[in-house]
């Protein structure tokens, strides 16, 4: 996207301006959920550790780049920062992506009678590569990072080549990103799914996730939101080069989008492929009543925080980033 350093500091500076509060709300979220099923936490982190550290350590290199990248003194220099952005724009998306479609497609764990975890294979969460179905969800989140990414560029900055290439790059990643979406949506709604049948026990019921689309007709309508949301900012991103606003649409289509069917309706939310009565419900794997209790409390605030992250983002891209706002700024990523 960045021909010479002064494209390249303009795009790096557009998403270091928020990175701070991506990361902040990432954290934020993923505590509460934690908070409210720590089996989850236990056995996705304590089973999978391997795909979860890679995924952190891209998160680590992506930190460190954004504030070490124009440092004076940086002996490593600054295309080396530049690489490790790159690494982590890379990997992170692919990984996160395998990593969320064993929501669906299962991992190989057992649970102990005192919730111990027992991981069966020796790849320790990586085994999520080894699943054809996997790769279409990685894919997709790829692909929808990087179309993001243009939009967001459309918007943030105020450079005539840069935002043409990013109508280009918004083209060239949507296709596929669509393609390897449906490919995802189709296999799991047109497959089987774990369910908690009337004993307790779980169970492969053949089109399980279908049938959650049926039977909760409020998520669906969520997701179908959220689809439109996303195709709309995209498709009228690259009909009409003039208009910067796809990534509101796009970027909250998203957020709608994800909502999705995992957990639902008396379904698994983190199935086990080996032994599926050790796969986690939110029946099984919830925090105790005490805890919940406080964070359905705590929960009353997630409209706050949803509009104060639309404040600070819409703050930040009020007014498109230029060259010469990035020599006038003290703080440079």
């Amino acid at each position: 996207m960045g021909k010479n350093k002064e494209e390249r500091d303009l795009i790096v500076n557009s998403l270091g301006h928020k990175w701070e509060l991506t990361f902040t709300t990432l954290v934020v979220f993923g505590g509460a959920f934690f908070a409210s099923f720590p089996l989850f936490y236990s056995t996705s982190f304590g089973g999978a550790y391997g795909v979860w550290m890679l995924i952190l350590f891209c998160f680590v290199l992506q930190a460190v780049s954004f504030e070490y990248r124009n440092k004076p003194r940086n002996f490593l220099g600054t295309r080396t920062y530049e690489v490790f952005l790159m690494v982590n724009g890379f990997a992170a998306p692919l990984l996160l992506g395998a990593a969320v479609a064993t929501f669906f497609t299962g991992s190989p764990f057992r649970l102990g009678m005192m919730h111990d975890v027992e991981w069966t294979t020796p790849w320790r969460g990586l085994d999520a590569l080894f699943v054809i179905t996997n790769y279409f969800l990685a894919l997709a989140v790829f692909f929808l990072a990087r179309t993001l990414a243009a939009l967001y560029f459309i918007l943030t900055v105020d450079n005539k080549d840069i935002r043409t290439r990013s109508h280009k790059q918004v083209l060239y990643n949507s296709l596929p990103f669509v393609l390897f979406f449906l490919l995802f949506l189709g296999s799991i709604l047109i497959g089987k799914g774990y369910a908690i049948t009337p004993d307790g026990t779980i169970a492969l019921v053949e089109y399980k996730y279908f049938q959650n689309l049926l039977e909760m007709p409020l998520n669906t309508v969520i997701l179908l939101i959220g689809v439109i949301g996303v195709l709309f900012g995209i498709i009228r991103a690259i009909l009409v080069p003039q208009w910067n606003k796809g990534i509101w649409f796009a970027g909250a289509g998203t957020v709608l989008t994800v909502v999705i069917i995992a957990g639902f309706n008396n379904t698994a939310f983190y199935p086990s492929s080996v032994d599926p009565d050790s796969s986690l419900t939110i029946y099984n794997s919830s925090s105790s009543l005490y805890t919940l209790k406080a964070m359905s409390w705590v929960s009353l605030i997630v409209p706050i925080v949803i509009a104060y992250i639309w404040y600070a983002w819409r703050s930040m891209t009020r007014k498109a980033m230029n060259i010469k706002d990035l020599e006038e700024s003290d703080n440079k990523y």
